[in-house]
């Protein structure tokens, strides 16, 4: 079967799945003292994600798009895009192109996956181009007209700050330190059966997590390695400048 550009619904679940929830019971390092050291035990603890919104809003999005409450997943999609979460605001765009949840709107479908694709993934751009192809020139013009709108407040200019500050401000309050080091401190996180599991605190307050700038490059790099192979450049073909917003 030819591999075509689109990424279709099935797809796009079990590349964001991969990045999003992933297994707890991966294998484990030993941290300080013997302590469990664990990277997916921790970007799924409950401690982690409420200081993480676009992560926290992508997992509960994905939880009810898998029981097929859609209306529920897009509510969750919309709240992580609001932190700059791009596999939220690509899954906004394909469930409107879809109807899940929605109604049917390939304008809003386009306007919502172009943002995706603001940082020039592969993928993303692979399925914009297929929605814009797929469009009438009355559709691509009003989804020029609802990409202006959408940017202005999910855009990575304004977004990105959202979650900076986010991230800023738990970094502060790390119990134990008055100057934000990480120390000798442990964090106790609660375990899959509900037990008090302690991490080592320079593990949990990885820089990747909590420092902005490798923040991005980290979840970059998650969506790059998550969706390599999944699209045939081939198929990309450039988009007439005067044609795109």
């Amino acid at each position: 079967m030819t591999q075509h550009s689109f990424i279709k619904p099935m797809h796009w679940l079990a590349l964001l799945l991969a990045g999003c929830m992933l297994c707890a019971a991966t294998a484990q390092a030993q941290g300080r003292g013997g302590m469990p050291r664990s990277d997916a035990f921790i970007e799924q603890s409950q401690s982690f994600l409420d200081g993480h919104p676009d992560l926290k809003y992508r997992t509960l999005g994905f939880k009810s798009y898998k029981k097929g409450d859609f209306k529920q997943a897009m509510e969750h999609f919309l709240r992580a895009s609001f932190y700059a979460d791009k596999p939220s605001q690509a899954m906004v765009g394909e469930m409107y192109w879809k109807g899940e949840g929605v109604a049917v709107d390939k304008p809003s479908a386009y306007a919502w996956v172009d943002l995706a694709a603001e940082r020039q993934f592969v993928n993303l751009l692979a399925v914009r181009e297929r929605y814009w192809k797929s469009m009438s020139e009355a559709e691509q013009a009003k989804a020029i007209e609802i990409g202006q709108g959408v940017y202005e407040k999910y855009g990575d200019q304004v977004a990105k700050k959202r979650l900076e500050a986010k991230l800023r401000n738990v970094r502060k309050n790390i119990t134990g330190s008055r100057t934000g080091a990480v120390g000798t401190l442990t964090v106790e996180l609660a375990g899959p059966d509900g037990e008090s599991v302690s991490v080592d605190g320079s593990q949990f307050y990885n820089e990747q997590y909590w420092n902005a700038d490798k923040y991005w490059v980290w979840q970059d790099e998650t969506w790059k390695t998550m969706s390599r192979g999944n699209v045939n450049t081939s198929d990309l073909k450039p988009v007439e400048p005067e044609k795109k917003p």
